[in-house]
């Protein structure tokens, strides 16, 4: 069991089996979670609810817990109960990882667990929806779970200038792998004639390849990968759930103490909900607002996949030079543009619409990968598990809140232009928390060494 790095050759080695749980775990959120889960089951939904064209837009509902749901929006709300849930979830898994010296154990457990009932989705057929809302919903939990000691062990196996340039190519192979998958996906769908297929049965065998990518890829980094011992461990007394949960209570109270941790879970808060905002409504907008078909959204999404693996390596590159705290300022700023741009598009006009989707690619990729590295130097040593559930704590128990924005100025306007407008807000407050920011006390406060590649202020 490894209690030290080792030198930059095995670290490189152990950060490379590392990015291949990004490849592995993003198909199921690309496949699954972005493009085919939520179509499919509004239309099995709406056949157990009566709907004469499943296919079509139906209000009627079904029954849930004794909740009487509308068919078109149960998948929003499966999500919804998931990513909620997965806030009060993952800070107890991490307080089990701090104390774990088999994090990859964890990693990969809560992996094929996840794979496992994510591919009872397979079984979403005819009007029976509720072994998938299930599915799904636990499938999701355990994804999150998984990424908790995923996320810590970034901090076992790189010194702190190693961070940005690990995460970003993780970030990189995750949409690679993620693209791949999809399109793979997207052939087998829409040439389902010419493959002997259902459209129902390609998109069940779609929802389980990405179970099976998932479960397959894992095995990389779990053999590959090293254990560590913890270090720095909160003393607790009692047993093994009695110390979790005492961590757990302990670290809330501490968080006081690192304010610039603090200050940047706000930050990451709002952008990040502006950032999941905008991929949420981007083809609403394109099909409703400026009048594109299915053919060019399609190809938009897996657009953005791919030129967000590039976005990602860019950003890292950036951050050799400029920081990653700057870095990710500097995408704020960009993603407030891309918004106004978004604002003015044409209808109709496809050169326009691709240009921005690529400017999302690139972005996007970029301030995914360095949040994760810049704010693991924000983490004091021993707590990685337990900041990091606060990290995915934090976004998935807000996520909600720009689609509300949207749906509600829409409901107002009648229009999607000042809507989509409206999640600008999100990234301005992320800025403004960027900006009372101090990277370098806050890396210290935090007990770790500043990066050369982070320049002052």
């Amino acid at each position: 069991m490894t209690t030290t790095l080792e030198p930059a050759a095995d670290r490189l080695r152990q950060q490379k089996a590392w990015n291949w749980y990004d490849w592995a775990n993003s198909a199921f959120y690309t496949t699954v979670l972005s493009v085919m889960f939520a179509p499919y089951m509004i239309t099995v939904a709406g056949k157990a609810a009566g709907c004469v064209d499943a296919d079509e837009t139906c209000k009627r509902t079904v029954d849930v817990l004794g909740l009487h749901l509308a068919s078109g929006s149960l998948p929003s709300y499966l999500t919804s109960f998931a990513t909620i849930s997965s806030a009060f979830v993952l800070p107890v898994v991490g307080s089990f990882v701090d104390r774990s010296a088999h994090k990859k154990w964890h990693m990969a457990a809560y992996a094929w667990a996840g794979a496992l009932v994510g591919g009872l989705l397979f079984f979403l057929a005819g009007d029976h929806w509720q072994l998938g809302a299930v599915a799904v919903v636990v499938s999701s939990i355990l994804a999150g779970c998984s990424l908790v000691s995923y996320y810590a062990i970034l901090v076992d196996i790189s010194t702190e200038d190693e961070r940005d340039r690990a995460s970003s190519r993780g970030w990189a192979w995750g949409y690679l792998g993620g693209g791949l998958l999809l399109a793979l996906n997207l052939v087998l769908f829409l040439g389902h004639d010419t493959f002997g297929l259902s459209k129902s049965i390609s998109v069940r065998i779609s929802l389980l390849s990405a179970a099976v990518w998932w479960a397959a890829f894992t095995v990389i980094p779990f053999v590959r990968l090293r254990d560590y011992a913890p270090s720095a461990v909160v003393p607790e007394p009692g047993g093994v759930l009695r110390r979790s949960f005492g961590q757990l209570f302990a670290t809330l109270r501490d968080l006081p103490n690192y304010p610039m941790t603090l200050t940047f879970l706000l930050a990451y808060l709002f952008y990040n909900d502006g950032i999941q905002t905008v991929i949420y409504a981007a083809s609403t907008y394109g099909e409703k607002q400026l009048g594109f078909g299915t053919s060019v959204l399609i190809a938009t999404i897996l657009l953005i996949q791919f030129v967000a693996f590039g976005g990602a390596l860019f950003f890292g590159r950036l951050a050799q030079t400029y920081g990653a705290y700057r870095s990710i300022l500097w995408g704020t700023v960009a993603w407030m543009v891309i918004v106004v741009a978004a604002l003015a598009l044409p209808r109709k006009n496809v050169v326009l619409f691709v240009l921005v989707a690529i400017a999302i690619g690139l972005v996007m990729g970029g301030t995914q990968a360095l949040s994760r590295s810049f704010f693991s130097l924000l983490i004091p040593r021993g707590r990685e598990g337990e900041y990091f559930a606060l990290y995915g704590a934090a976004e998935r128990g807000t996520s909600w809140f720009g689609t509300l924005l949207f749906g509600v100025v829409f409901q107002i306007t009648g229009s999607y232009r000042p809507a989509i407008l409206a999640l600008i807000v999100f990234f301005v407050l992320g800025a403004f928390f960027l900006l009372r920011l101090d990277p370098e006390r806050g890396i210290r406060e935090a007990g770790n060494e500043v990066p050369v590649t982070l320049p002052a202020g």
